[in-house]
């Protein structure tokens, strides 16, 4: 499938700041001027500027509401809802999933509402209305489905200044939350000093409290989402392109919510401390005088747009933007994190030996699958690490996902094919709707694509034929890209369209799988070939057994993370573990964000429309045939002018559907305990080794730290003789663990996706 370049722009705040010079109080001009004043007396240095929260939302929310603007708008979205794969499972979800995951949601009911309100004039301000459709998408829970609007973005990011984390006393104990300053205080430094839990949150019960803001965020488990409130190793390491330092304090899906003026802690120990909340701002306020003219400045103006008829370039599984990695990249930081084997330089992946009675264990951390053009780097990382485990004569292997929100989607496959060379090479199958607009794009692609031939080297030097190969050929709209469940080429569109199912009043394709054999594969995996294909084809020698590799997860894992993770378990029989979760007893899932299989922008999905009505046509009249159908829906660029600058834009393009499943329900609808629960302890939030060292004896050291679930009664390991690689590395591990400092750990890594733009091949946007 074809990409369209775009730009992915996040939201960033240099340092910390608890609060602005000018105060939220009773202003003597309108709030939005406030703001202005407060800017202009704050120094031109400051990376991103902050003012207090309160006065930021009373600016926000001063803004007159446009209902001319508003109903454009949501007219203008509703061509993309119907790329949603799963609209009517999201109404109807099966009681399992309603029960134990999220309610189910009506998107097309729920979007009428909103209309209706728009038409009655409901809304008292711009930012109501936009955070009302916002909140629309965000309730599914389905990390794919995202639209920003302007109003909810483009402005402030709301951010607490201070992180907490959830933890465990003993690892038995239902975990509470803590400062994570305290945390670190207690760990580097008075060893008198002991922290004390917070009991309260604004006079609310601390849990409850937690729970409720955690449903504010991407992931459809409530346990994955609890846990992506706090500050956590995994995604600090990632930097600017994760949920930073958690939702609560304004990472993530967090920096959209207002979080009110103050926070107020009451601790177990008696004690109350209070913070001042505040707001990033994002735009210039010069010439800014009130809500009006904040409108007309940021909320009405063009923002960049695909240029009509242009050709979709690139050919990625999801193409959110393309970009490719700074020519000279700035190492990421990765705080708790020992000295690598081998590390790629964004921490994307990384390969790391244990130590002393731990020696025979190696672990391969898997944040990310890959949000940028280092598929390359990404692949070599992991080859590169496995051999060297098994040179250094390791016998078992950790996969740590945590914080996995996704990648590029072949690299998923290979990874698993590294690890499992001869086992089944295929996931779930996937399928889309199949309605009109899917339809009438399927029959061109298809047409034009059996004029030329199918191939990636192109000796003649005919540039014409390698663009038609990457956009059109390589496309999912073309039949002859993928294969069906029997693992047979279709014979036509039709027989890969059908439709091939009807569910709850909705059609759907028949299924059918990635061809890892295919020709063009590599212009679908972003440039590389899947371990067992191509050149790569005699990679056949499985460097560990099933029995010998665990997968641990903070549940965060989503969209490609999912699909490796339904190879592994379902093909390969790994086991999972499970991390943390809600002060509740019992299992956890170890699989909590979107399963969907892949996400399109909209800004593709306009650009392939687009594409057809003015280029894949043979005379005008035909154009005009085509621009008649519902592909006429996508030259209108509301939605794009009123997203927020940069973000994601995506609908969820295909479900996953697992094998022999007679229901066909949807992978995202399907809930699956983990095979053992974990709690984070304190040691766990300052040194991700005790994370790894507590997997490895729960599945293979005789010493189970299982709260909930069993990892099968594995024999106490017998013990190792150290080598003297082995003894070196103790040595180099002791000496990085005695120099850790509490300075060592960032308050103030925020989700800034500009920093490192992305070209999500599936990944769930942050």
């Amino acid at each position: 499938m074809a990409r369209l370049l775009t730009t992915l722009t996040g939201l960033s705040l240099a340092s910390i700041a608890i609060a602005s010079p000018l105060q939220a109080r009773q202003y003597d001009a309108s709030p939005c001027a406030a703001v202005a004043a407060s800017l202009a007396s704050q120094p031109s240095s400051s990376a991103t500027p902050t003012v207090p929260a309160q006065l930021a939302y009373d600016c926000i929310t001063s803004v007159p509401f446009n209902q001319s603007a508003a109903l454009a708008l949501v007219d203008g979205v509703k061509p993309y809802f119907k790329w949603q794969s799963n609209t009517v499972w999201l109404k109807d979800p099966p009681a399992e999933y309603a029960e134990k995951v999220q309610p189910g949601v009506d998107i097309w009911g729920e979007l009428e509402k909103i209309r209706a309100k728009v038409v009655g004039g409901e809304y008292d301000n711009e930012h109501a209305f936009g955070f009302e459709l916002y909140t629309l998408l965000q309730s599914t829970h389905d990390g794919h489905f995202v639209f920003i609007p302007d109003s909810v973005g483009n402005i402030f990011n709301f951010a607490r200044p201070v992180p907490i984390v959830s933890v465990s006393s003993d690892g038995k104990e239902l975990p509470k939350a803590y400062v994570y300053a305290d945390v670190l205080a207690e760990s580097f430094g008075n060893s008198s000093f002991a922290s004390s839990a917070i009991s309260k949150i604004n006079g609310q019960d601390a849990k409850e409290f937690l729970e409720n803001w955690a449903q504010r965020g991407s992931l459809q488990d409530r346990d994955a989402l609890y846990n992506n409130v706090f500050y956590e190793l995994a995604t600090v390491s990632l930097g600017p392109v994760g949920s930073g330092i958690g939702t609560f304090a304004g990472s993530g899906r967090g920096r959209w919510v207002y979080p009110g003026p103050t926070t107020e802690f009451v601790f177990e120990n008696g004690t109350t401390r209070t913070y001042d909340n505040y707001a990033k701002v994002l735009v210039s306020f010069a010439g800014i005088t009130d809500g009006a003219s904040l409108y007309k400045k940021w909320l009405s103006g063009p923002q960049p747009t695909p240029t009509p008829g242009a050709a979709p370039s690139g050919n990625s599984t999801a193409p959110t933007p393309s970009a490719t990695a700074s020519a000279t990249p700035t190492p990421i930081p990765a705080p708790g994190y020992p000295p690598p084997v081998v590390r790629e330089i964004h921490n994307l992946i990384g390969g790391y030996f244990l130590e002393d009675d731990y020696s025979d264990v190696a672990v391969l951390s898997v944040p990310s699958f890959v949000g940028i053009d280092a598929q390359e780097e990404f692949q070599a990382t992991a080859a590169n690490f496995l051999a060297a485990a098994k040179a250094a004569g390791k016998k078992k292997l950790i996969v740590d996902v945590q914080a996995n929100g996704g990648g590029t989607i072949l690299l998923g496959y290979d990874l698993y094919k590294l690890l499992f060379p001869n086992n089944v090479d295929h996931a779930a199958a996937d399928r889309f709707r199949a309605f009109e607009s899917t339809d009438v794009i399927g029959q061109k692609f298809s047409e034009v694509a059996g004029t030329f031939p199918r191939t990636l080297v192109n000796e003649t030097g005919n540039e014409t034929l390698a663009t038609l190969n990457e956009n059109i050929a390589s496309s999912v709209f073309n039949y002859r890209t993928d294969i069906d469940v029997n693992l047979e080429n279709f014979d036509s569109w039709q027989d890969k369209f059908g439709p091939g199912l009807e569910q709850k009043g909705d059609n759907f394709t028949n299924l059918f799988r990635w061809n890892l054999s295919d020709v063009l594969i590599p212009l679908n995996s972003g440039g590389i070939y899947v371990h067992g294909y191509g050149p790569l084809s005699n990679y056949t020698e499985q460097p560990f057994a099933a029995e010998d590799v665990v997968v641990v997860t903070d549940g965060y894992c989503a969209s490609t993370c999912t699909i490796f993770s339904e190879l592994m378990r379902q093909r390969a029989g790994v086991k999972y573990i499970s991390l943390g979760g809600r002060p509740r007893e019992g299992i956890t899932q170890a699989v909590g964000g979107v399963k969907g299989t892949n996400n399109y922008p909209w800004t593709y999905i306009q650009a392939l429309a687009q594409y057809v009505v003015t280029e894949l046509n043979s005379t005008a009249e035909e154009s005009t045939e085509l621009r008649n159908t519902e592909l006429g829906e996508y030259f209108d660029d509301t939605p794009f002018l009123r997203a927020s600058t940069g973000q994601s834009i995506n609908v969820n393009f295909r479900d996953g559907i697992r094998d022999n499943d007679t229901s066909n329900v949807p992978l995202q609808f399907v809930y699956e305990a983990s095979d053992c629960r974990i709690l984070y302890t304190k040691a766990m939030t300052v040194d991700v080794t005790a994370i790894w060292k507590a997997v490895s004896d729960s599945a293979w050291g005789g010493k189970s730290h299982c709260v909930a679930g069993d990892m099968g009664g594995y024999k106490t390991k017998a013990k190792r003789e150290m080598t003297v690689q082995d003894k070196v590395l103790s040595r180099r591990m002791n000496a990085w663990r005695r120099e850790l400092k509490a300075e060592d750990y960032p308050l103030d890594v925020f989700t800034d996706e500009t920093v490192m733009q992305l070209n999500g091949n599936g990944l769930m946007p942050v």
